[in-house]
């Protein structure tokens, strides 16, 4: 799957899009809007009105695993699914999928042709990257007419490209800290940029279980249709399943999703919420349900790797993400070592995120971030020591690995996970973390590590 090779010309226009002027991140919608009309996409208030439902879902974290919760129950219920997400992992041709498969190459190029052309006749107006392949997405989805388009609002809400959408029903996973720089300082100011996708009268399942203050009464303000977690719906379970209900229905003697991790049930939930407010248009039976959590994937959450020695691989790169991480990784059980490979983005708040794996770690892998994916924000390794050195220093005595704790800097992650692997024995584990770069450029070597003669 991962070795599928680009076309020429989509690569070319890739890098295009990538060197073009203005392609920083410039939050708006009316720029985008613009384009749209030259492109004729269908309006309705000021919104593009695709055919089929539409939900879109935001957050800080958990919006792929929303998504492909989404995506795998309603497409083993029967119907005709699109999904589009970002950022990619391996490939760009990632971002959107139909009916489970990525489209080719000749329909993206075909897309961003017409996009190029809709933005030079309303007057060469400059759009990023992200602004310019979710428009030629929306032409992909038009023209397939699924009878449910997930769409995945990546970074804002009020002001990103995908809420030039009229939507169905939104979901938001989960709000805290992460592009502070766009979004706000707070959680507040964050939320209230988000809440901005909810819809008047239409469902918005925030899955948040405690909110910033303020975000109810922006919802009530919109005049959303809130479905609020522990309010509205919700989920309990054993050792051995679990059951969710909602306003009007209960699902009981469900088997755990095959995403791993301790928010997945959350994630799955406001899932199963947004399908049940829109049941009466898009209805899913239990064995959809079932065959859907069972059969769900998302690469770099919380994956476990085949073989020893463990190696998990986790797109986590904000503080609650890696909360989740560390508890996560408490949940595995005893690693008599355990190695982190772990390379960020400048825009992180590296000291928090260190701070949040506290004393698990026992030898730390720096990587730079140099590819033109990390772009602008790449960061070297050596401006990631201070704040695993202040991280260390910060231990008591109780949280101190028995053994001094090491730090290595390499110059990308492929080379820190080689050293990582020659650090472990079969018995040990190895956490490769802190961005989809990260992930992405690992990965090569990470899937050859459990399957290999052991390398130290």
């Amino acid at each position: 799957m991962h070795d599928r090779q680009t076309s020429p010309r989509l690569s070319a226009w890739l890098d295009r899009l990538t060197e073009r002027r203005g392609n920083e991140i410039r939050l708006g919608l009316d720029r985008l809007l613009d384009v749209a009309r030259f492109m004729v996409l269908p309006m309705q208030d000021n919104e593009v009105r695709l055919k089929g439902l539409v939900v879109t879902v935001g957050g800080t974290n958990g919006k792929g695993s929303t998504c492909a919760f989404l995506e795998s129950i309603a497409l083993q219920s029967g119907y005709r699914v699109s999904c589009y997400t970002s950022p990619h992992l391996f490939r760009f041709q990632e971002r959107l999928r139909f009916n489970g498969e990525e489209l080719d190459d000749q329909a993206w190029e075909a897309a961003l042709d017409e996009v190029e052309e809709a933005r030079l006749a309303a007057g060469d107006i400059d759009l990023s990257f992200f602004e310019v392949t979710t428009l030629a997405a929306i032409r992909i989805v038009q023209g397939l007419e699924p009878d449910l388009a997930i769409f995945e609002i990546g970074m804002g809400g009020r002001l990103d490209a995908v809420n030039c959408l009229a939507s169905d029903a939104a979901v938001l996973t989960s709000i805290d800290l992460d592009h502070q720089a766009f979004l706000g300082s707070t959680r507040q100011a964050i939320a209230w940029e988000k809440g901005h996708i909810a819809r008047r009268d239409c469902p918005f399942i925030l899955a948040d279980p405690s909110p910033p203050e303020g975000l109810l009464e922006l919802l009530e303000q919109r005049q959303a249709d809130v479905w609020w977690i522990g309010r509205d719906f919700g989920y309990e379970g054993d050792k051995i399943q679990w059951q969710w209900w909602g306003r009007s229905e209960r699902r009981s003697g469900l088997g755990y999703p095959a995403l791993r991790g301790i928010n997945q049930l959350l994630n799955a939930s406001a899932a199963l919420a947004a399908l049940s407010a829109l049941r009466h248009q898009l209805a899913v039976h239990q064995g959809g349900v079932r065959q859907g959590l069972a059969q769900v994937s998302l690469p770099g959450r919380f994956q476990v790797l085949p073989g020893q020695p463990a190696v998990v691989l986790d797109v986590a790169h904000n503080p609650h993400a890696a909360g989740v991480l560390a508890a996560n990784m408490d949940q595995m059980g005893f690693f008599p070592k355990t190695v982190a490979v772990v390379g960020m983005l400048a825009d992180k708040d590296a000291a928090a995120i260190f701070a949040r794996l506290g004393g698990r770690v026992d030898s730390w892998c720096l990587a730079s971030l140099s590819s033109q994916q990390a772009g602008a924000r790449a960061r070297l390794a050596k401006e990631l020591r201070p704040f695993c050195e202040g991280m260390i220093a910060g231990l008591s005595e109780m949280e101190r690995p028995v053994e001094p704790v090491t730090i290595f800097e390499f110059d990308d992650p492929e080379s820190a996970l080689a050293h990582a692997a020659s650090l472990v024995g079969p018995n040990d584990r190895i956490v490769v973390f802190g961005s989809f770069v990260t992930v992405a450029q690992a990965w090569p070597l990470a899937k050859t590590l459990g399957q290999a003669p052991h390398l130290s």
